[in-house]
C-alpha cells in the first residue's frame, strides 16, 4: 500500500479504534499513542492495524462474559501483530491457533547481539557504545542460557537504555542539528494539530525527535516489537 503520512497513521488508528468500540468519541491515552509510534516504526502497515483492531473487538464481543469496556489499544496488541504477521505471508485469514505466538529464545538472542553490532558501528558518542552494547550482548546470553527475565520486564530496560541513548545523542548535536529536526518536524506536523489534544502533540514530538536522533546517530531501536 502506498506510504502513508507519519501524523496521520495515528489519526486514522485513533478514528478506527472509535467505531470499533461503539461507544462514541472515544480518545486514545498518551500511552496508547506511544504504542502507535512503536508499531508504526517497526513498519506495522495501516492496514494491519486496522485489521488488529477488528478481530480484537470481534472477539471482545463474542465473549460469554465481559467486564467493563476495552478503554485501551494494548488490549489489541496480539491482534494486530498476527495480523501484521498474516499480511506479509498472504494469508490474511489464516487460522493461528497452532501456532506459537512467543518469542523463540534463539531469535531474542539474534535481535541482541544484532542491536549490539549496530550500536559498536554507530556515529552514537564513543562513551556510550561500548556499554550500551555490553548490555545487549548479556541479555543475548540470558537469552540462551533461559536466565532472562520475563519480556515486560526485558521491555522495560530495553526502554531504560533507549533513554540513555537519547540523552546522550540529543547532547552530541550542534544547535543548528537540532533546530533542523524540529523545523523538519513541525512542517509535518502542521495539518494535524487541530486534530490532537496538546498532550498527543507533546508526546508525538518528543517520540519524533527521537526517531530522528536514532536515525541521525544510525542507531538500532530496542523495543521487542522490532523483532517482528
Amino acid at each position: 500500500m502506498a506510504e502513508i503520512n507519519y501524523w496521520n497513521y495515528f489519526t486514522e488508528v485513533e478514528e478506527h479504534f472509535q467505531q470499533a468500540r461503539g461507544t462514541g468519541l472515544f480518545l486514545l491515552s498518551p500511552l496508547d499513542w506511544a504504542l502507535l509510534e512503536t508499531w508504526k516504526d517497526a513498519g506495522v502497515p495501516l492496514e494491519a492495524v486496522l485489521k488488529g483492531v477488528e478481530r480484537a473487538f470481534e472477539k471482545y464481543h463474542k465473549r460469554k462474559r465481559r467486564f467493563g469496556q476495552v478503554n485501551s489499544l494494548a488490549y489489541c496488541a496480539q491482534e494486530v501483530l498476527d495480523a501484521a504477521r498474516d499480511l506479509e505471508s498472504g494469508s490474511a485469514g489464516a487460522d493461528r491457533r497452532g501456532e506459537d505466538q512467543g518469542f523463540e529464545p534463539a531469535a531474542l538472542a539474534e535481535f541482541f547481539r544484532s542491536s549490539a553490532e549496530q550500536v559498536r558501528m554507530s556515529r552514537a558518542p564513543a562513551e556510550m557504545r561500548e556499554g550500551t552494547a555490553a548490555s545487549l550482548d548479556q541479555l543475548a546470553v540470558a537469552a540462551e542460557d533461559g536466565s532472562l527475565d520475563p519480556l515486560e520486564a526485558v521491555e522495560q530496560r530495553l526502554s531504560v537504555i533507549e533513554e540513555r541513548l537519547l540523552a546522550s545523542c540529543r547532547q552530541s548535536l550542534s544547535e543548528d542539528e537540532m533546530l533542523e529536526v524540529r523545523q523538519e518536524m513541525d512542517a509535518q506536523l502542521a495539518p494535524y494539530r487541530s486534530k490532537m489534544r496538546a498532550e498527543q502533540i507533546a508526546l508525538l514530538q518528543q517520540q519524533y525527535l527521537q526517531r530522528a536522533l536514532f536515525e541521525k546517530a544510525a542507531l538500532p531501536r530496542l523495543s521487542l516489537f522490532y523483532l517482528r
